[in-house]
This record gives structure tokens, C-alpha cells and sequence, in this order.
């Protein structure tokens, strides 16, 4: 941040603190709270009968006084107005749209009412401000505390709420959303993801029409599988890359979830976000809190390109587990052995990591149990001790084989999980999630541990702590995540529907500790392809794997979509053998995002195997780029022949285009240029081909010069056709 914005975002935020603290005198009992952020204002307004409302979200004004005179209501008037823009609705009382919170009290009551009672504003860091808004009802003890965390930079809202009372006996929360936000347009719409195990992340978008659109999960685990939390909403028109309004918003759960978006009455859009309270009440005793999970939003006013690149910064700096830091290339020996191997054949593998070129080799499933062997999907999973028919000497003799070659090692785990067929179940079926007295059924051929259960967690922490403690240069953990809560039901709680929240705060407490000891080893978030992305899970974990679908012309689409919302830094990216394109084009597709290879390098001919070595020696040149670079999406492979997006770095003197052919009929190409964002207009650059095929040629002139005003406004071709599939370019600053 510069020394001027410095100054702006702390005079921003001082403003902000007296002015929310004072209130108005021009309308009297009146308290408002402008929540300010780069671009935005969220504001709050306790009105004079202490309703809580949001009257504004939008762009900021450039006099904070003048938020005084946001109408409190946005079309007309009526009896029911007052609680229409409620930061935090509830249900029973006045109320008439959907709730964010729907509660029984002590006594059977189910009304609730919540009036201000007082906020405050801490100020974490020059960029940070936390606004805490204490609501409570005045005829039962009972509160909420809303809690507004604004990134100023980044434009980004971290949105929960903690849930507390001090009645005499239990009060029961049927629902317990994070938050609302209130918009107002002409229209809305709607782009939501859905898909399936290696559809992921496939795009819709519609109008919003009156009533609720409703986005949920339902699988306990893997929760995202069919639909993520994630989605963007777009005001009076689809936006585009560069144009328009569009709110980007997700929830940091890692479980159920549930997004509700309800165009009410009076043509507002209200968007409600938080845990999924399907089949899950939840019982609060007195004095208990329940802290609801962070809806996150970013509001963009110059289309999704901004807003990706600013979620990406957000997400790099504050949420992802080392966002800012390295990552490592590795070899994966899954489609080269499946489970079938030895240590033989594994330290062949491990010269082949050695010869590819990449910094680690990982050991994927079917390494562990004996007297059920994991030697297919069938068994074993729950026994963690090492096959001793493949892996006669352990791990260490594989970590000590690797540190032979001059690479890593990492090693594939899923914890959560088990077979039936395996020793675990014979000894702890208490410790697995199903119903006592019907029959199992199974996902991928396995049942989810019970992480509400302490003893649970305790042993899934020692699954990996064993790992580390026996092979302490250990490198890297894959952990995967295959099944989904069937017949939910847990033997060590009390409350059955408290299990799926408090699954996935097991889930949470095993990885603070597991960071805790182990703060800097790289993890992959892996659950059969997207199945639990989010930006709760990411604080623990290095990437996450997009899909198990690797087929290059497939991945080009979700890797597209993902890259909405996470950075390249996250997104793990294998050369495979799948799909029908040539090596450089599956090559140059992984290297949008975190580069890795699962193949069989020693059965490569001559030709592939140099090309893979210097492609990687391209990426390593190349990967800050492409990890902490702006992301520019230029030609988008739902509409054109060609996908064609752009890395910038941070200075604007070195940049990286990728280019793919996804559509060929008729001789179709990159006919004419893509224009170039993000440069420098008074730079002056040259354009070089890598990642050539040997015994190839580019047909791009590396000493022609062109200045950044040019590549923006007229463009460049890359010269995508059928005989070059994929084109990889360096744009670099000419000195003058």
C-alpha cells in the first residue's frame, strides 16, 4: 500500500470510529455506522426504535455526512418496512421474510425481537477494522453480537454473528445464519456452480425472479461436491470482465451450507448466508456462545476481473496458509501405479522424480494396512501402519531414498475415513458415523469417522503426528476426503442433530493442531476433486485439488471458473494421461496454477521427457508470475475458439500469457488479437515463445518491441491454430 493510501485508509477509519460513536443530530435517536472499505459503504442504522437496519451498500460517497440521508426504505412503505432491512432478521415477531435466525426459547416461546444496544470498532491494522454491533431482545435475555471485519484495500466483508443467552434453561436455535446483505437494483442476476465428481464447477447464470433461490449442500462432508458455497450476483445486467456490478460471496464452512437470495416485496434482493440448518437444531445452554462461520463478500463496480484480483490479494495475504510464500513441483505415482507397487518400483520413480526435474515425489493410497492390504478402494483405509509386503523397510526407507535423489518426499492420507473391511472398524465401530440399527451404506466403499468424538480427533491427529514423528523429513501431505455422510448419526453425542456442525468444528480443531505442531509443511486440500474448497479449510492448507478430472481441454474450463475465486498460488495442476492433446498442451494447461506431473516418466520418448525437464525449468523462471501475478482472463473458452488469460507482475514489467485452442472446427484459431490488460501504457515490451517442443520453431518475432499502450488497445496475436495448440508467451520490459 502506498503511503498515500496509507494515509486515506486511516483517516478513512478514524472518520468512521467518531461518526459511527456520535451518531447524528440531524435526525434525532438516530445512530448510524458507515462500514467503509476502498471502493464501498456498508451502512448501518439503528433507527429510533433501536430496528437494526442496513440502509445502503454501494459505493462510497465522498462525504461520509452524506450517509445520513440513505432512505431507509427503497421503494415504498408499509406496516411490515421497518424490519424489511434488518441486519440480522429474526423470526416470530414483526418479521415477514425470510429469517436469519429462528430460535425456541427456555419456555417454549418462539418469537424473537433484537433492538441495538451498542457497538464498537477495533482496529486490528492500518488495512484491518473489526465492528462489533450488540443486538438483544427486550423481553428475553438474549443476544446476538453481529461482527462486520473489513478488509479497506481489498474491498472485502467478513460477516458473522455469536449467538448467546442467559435464560434459565436451554433455548433451542432452529436457524443460524452468518449474515445479510441488503442490494439494490433494477434486476439481479444469478451465476451459481454445480456439478459432480470431475464435472466440477460448471456455470449458470439467471435472472433473479421474486421469492428464494436457494443454494445448499447436504453431505456432511465433501460438501461442495454438487454445489459450492461460492457465487456471484450481478446488479441490472450480467457483468463482463471489465463492466458492471457484481458481488462475489462465499461461506467459510467446510460442512453444510446454505445461501438464500430473496427478492422481496419491494424489488430488494436479500442475501442470507451460513450453516445449513437442515435436520440440524442446535441446543445452546445458558452462556453458551455459538459462533456462526464468516460469509464472505466483495463488491466490484468495474466487473469480475477486479473482483477476482482483489479476492486473490485477499485471499494471498490473509487466508490462505502461505499465500505469499513457495510451493512445490512434484511427481505423483498414481496413474503410473495405481496400487500396485513396491519399494522397487518406487525408487525407480523416485530417479524418475529426481530426472524429471520437480522438487518432491508423492506416494499416493494403497501404502498401509496388513491384515486387511490396501490394495484396492475395498480395504484397509483406517489401518495407518505401513504394507509390509510393499514397504518391507517403512517410509523412512523412502524419505532416506529420496534425500538419495535430491528430492521430497510427500505421502497421500485419508483420515476421516475407513472401510468396513479393516481393523479399525473390528475394534472402534462406535468411532464410525451410521445409524445403529439400519443398513450401511457406502460411498466409494467407505464410512466417515465420527469427529464430534474426541478420541476421534485424538487419533486422526496421531495419523499424521506418527508420520512426523517417524520420518521427521517428511515433505508434504495429500489429504483426501472420498465419502459423504450417510445415516448420520453419532454414538458419543447427546444431541443428534448437532452433527454436522460439530463434525466439521472437529474437523477444525484437528488441523489447529496438527498446524500448530507442523505450521509450515505443504498440504494439499484434496476431496475427490472440489469436494471442500473454501476459504475456512484453506487457512490450513497450501492448494486445494480442483478436480480429479485432468483431461487438459476439461481442466481449461474449471481451472477458468475456480480462478474466479482462488489464486493460481492454490490450484493444484497434474500433467496426466488423460484426454486425447498432445504433452506440450497438458503441460502448458497445469502451469495456469500450481504445476505437478502423474506419469510414467521412464516410458516417455526422448523428445517428451526433454520438453517436460525444460518446462519446468520455464515454470520455476516463471511461477511468481503466475502465483502472485494479477490475473487477467481475456478470452473465455464458454464464448471464443481460444482461452487466453494473462499473469502480470505487481510492477508491470513482466508478464505471462497462456493460450489454448478449445475449439477447431473449420480451421478455427486466434483469427484476430487478443487485446492485453494490466500493462503498463508507457512501458515498452517484447514478446518471447516458451515452453517450445523441441525440434519446433515460434512464429512469434522475440525483437519486435511494442509499447503497453499498443498490446491493450490493439493487441496481439498469439497464433493459435491447429498445429499450435497451446502458446505460452513472456512479455518483459524493454530498458529504454
Amino acid at each position: 500500500m502506498t503511503s498515500s493510501s496509507k494515509k486515506h485508509s486511516v483517516l478513512a477509519r478514524l472518520f468512521f470510529f467518531c461518526f459511527a460513536l456520535a451518531g447524528t443530530s440531524s435526525r434525532a435517536q438516530l445512530v448510524t455506522i458507515p462500514v467503509e472499505t476502498h471502493s464501498n459503504a456498508l451502512v448501518l442504522q439503528a433507527d429510533e426504535k433501536k430496528n437494526f437496519n442496513i440502509v445502503y451498500f454501494g459505493e462510497k460517497l465522498q462525504n461520509s455526512s452524506e450517509y445520513i440521508n440513505a432512505p431507509r426504505v427503497y421503494r415504498q412503505t408499509g406496516d411490515y418496512t421497518d424490519l424489511l432491512h434488518a441486519s440480522y432478521a429474526p423470526s416470530g415477531s414483526r418479521n415477514l421474510t425470510e429469517p436469519a435466525i429462528t430460535v425456541i426459547h427456555a419456555d417454549g416461546n418462539t418469537s424473537l425481537d433484537l433492538r441495538y444496544i451498542s457497538h464498537k470498532v477495533e482496529k486490528v491494522s492500518d488495512n484491518i477494522s473489526v465492528l462489533s454491533v450488540v443486538l438483544k431482545d427486550p423481553v428475553y435475555d438474549f443476544q446476538v453480537v453481529q461482527y462486520f471485519k473489513t478488509y479497506f484495500a481489498e474491498d472485502v466483508i467478513e460477516q458473522w454473528s455469536v449467538i448467546s443467552h442467559q435464560e434459565k434453561k436451554d433455548v433451542t436455535l432452529q436457524k443460524y445464519a452468518s449474515g445479510i446483505v441488503h442490494m439494490t437494483a433494477g434486476s439481479y442476476w444469478l451465476t451459481q456452480y454445480h456439478g459432480d465428481w470431475a464435472k466440477e464447477m460448471q456455470p449458470e447464470v439467471s435472472k433473479i425472479t421474486h421469492g428464494i433461490k436457494t443454494l445448499d449442500s447436504k453431505l456432511g462432508t465433501r460438501a461442495n461436491l454438487f454445489q459450492p458455497s461460492v457465487f456471484m450476483v450481478s446488479l441490472d445486467k450480467p457483468a463482463t470482465e471489465d463492466e458492471g456490478t457484481v458481488l462475489y460471496g462465499g461461506l467459510e464452512w467446510s460442512g453444510n451450507f446454505r445461501v438464500d437470495m430473496e427478492l422481496d416485496p419491494q424489488d430488494n434482493l436479500r442475501i442470507i448466508a451460513g450453516i445449513n440448518n437442515f435436520a440440524s437444531p442446535y441446543i445452546l445452554k445458558p452462556k453458551e456462545e455459538f459462533r456462526t462461520p464468516a460469509f464472505l463478500y466483495l463488491l466490484s463496480h468495474h466487473g469480475k476481473g477486479e473482483a477476482s484480483r482483489k479476492m486473490h490479494a485477499w485471499a494471498r495475504k490473509y487466508k490462505l496458509l502461505d499465500g505469499e510464500g513457495n510451493r512445490l513441483t512434484l511427481l505423483n505415482n498414481w496413474e503410473a501405479t495405481y496400487f500396485d507397487f513396491n519399494e522397487q518400483k518406487l525408487f525407480k520413480l523416485l530417479k524418475d522424480t529426481k530426472e524429471l526435474g520437480v522438487d518432491l515425489f508423492l506416494l499416493d493410497d494403497g501404502w498401509f494396512a496388513n491384515k486387511y492390504p490396501r490394495n484396492g478402494d475395498t480395504a484397509g483405509l483406517g489401518d495407518w501402519d505401513e504394507n509390509k509386503s510393499k514397504l518391507p523397510n517403512g517410509i523412512a526407507s523412502l524419505v532416506k531414498e529420496a534425500k538419495n535423489n535430491q528430492v521430497k518426499f510427500g505421502i497421500w492420507i485419508e483420515p476421516e475415513m475407513v472401510n468396513p473391511k479393516s481393523e479399525l472398524y473390528e475394534k472402534h465401530p462406535e468411532w464410525v458415523i451410521k445409524q445403529p440399527q439400519r443398513e450401511e451404506h457406502y460411498f466409494r466403499n467407505q464410512l466417515v469417522l465420527d469427529l464430534t468424538n474426541a478420541a476421534v480427533q485424538d487419533f486422526v491427529f496421531k495419523v499424521v503426528d506418527d508420520l512426523f514423528v517417524k520420518n521427521p523429513e517428511l515433505a508434504y501431505i495429500k489429504w483426501d476426503c472420498n465419502a459423504v455422510i450417510f445415516n448420520a448419526y453419532s454414538a458419543s453425542l447427546k444431541n443428534q442433530t448437532h452433527l454436522y456442525v460439530d463434525y466439521v468444528r472437529g474437523l477444525y480443531k484437528v488441523l489447529e493442531r496438527i498446524r500448530a505442531k507442523y505450521p509450515k509443511v505443504p498440504m494439499m486440500l484434496c476431496s475427490g476433486g472440489g469436494g471442500r474448497v473454501d476459504y475456512a479449510a484453506l487457512q490450513y492448507f497450501t492448494e486445494f485439488w480442483p478436480s480429479d478430472n485432468t483431461d487438459p481441454l476439461e481442466r481449461i474450463y474449471i481451472q477458468w471458473e475456480y480462478s474466479h475465486f482462488y489464486p493460481a498460488i492454490a490450484t493444484s495442476n497434474h500433467v496426466t494421461e488423460w484426454g486425447k492433446q498432445p504433452l506440450k498442451f497438458r503441460v502448458d494447461v497445469a502451469m495456469m496454477g500450481k504445476l505437478g506431473f502423474d506419469i510414467v516418466v521412464h516410458d516417455l520418448p526422448e523428445k517428451d521427457l526433454k520438453f517436460c525437464q525444460e518446462a519446468i525449468q520455464n515454470y520455476n523462471a516463471l511461477k511468481s508470475v503466475i502465483w502472485q501475478g494479477d490475473l487477467y482472463r481475456l478470452a473465455d473458452p464458454k464464448e471464443q475458439s481460444i482461452a487466453s488469460l494473462l499473469y502480470v507482475q505487481s510492477d508491470k514489467r513482466k508478464a505471462v500469457l497462456f493460450n489454448y485452442l478449445v475449439k477447431n472446427r473449420y480451421g478455427e484459431g486466434s483469427i484476430l488479437p487478443v487485446k492485453l490488460k494490466g500493462l503498463d501504457a508507457t512501458k515498452r515490451y517484447k514478446i518471447r515463445e516458451t515452453n517450445l517442443y523441441p525440434g519446433t520453431q515460434s512464429s512469434i518475432n522475440p525483437e519486435q518491441i511494442y509499447s503497453g499502450d499498443f498490446l491493450m488497445k490493439v493487441g496481439f496475436n498469439p497464433d493459435v491454430n491447429n498445429g499450435r495448440k497451446s502458446v505460452v508467451l513472456v512479455i518483459e520490459e524493454v530498458a529504454r
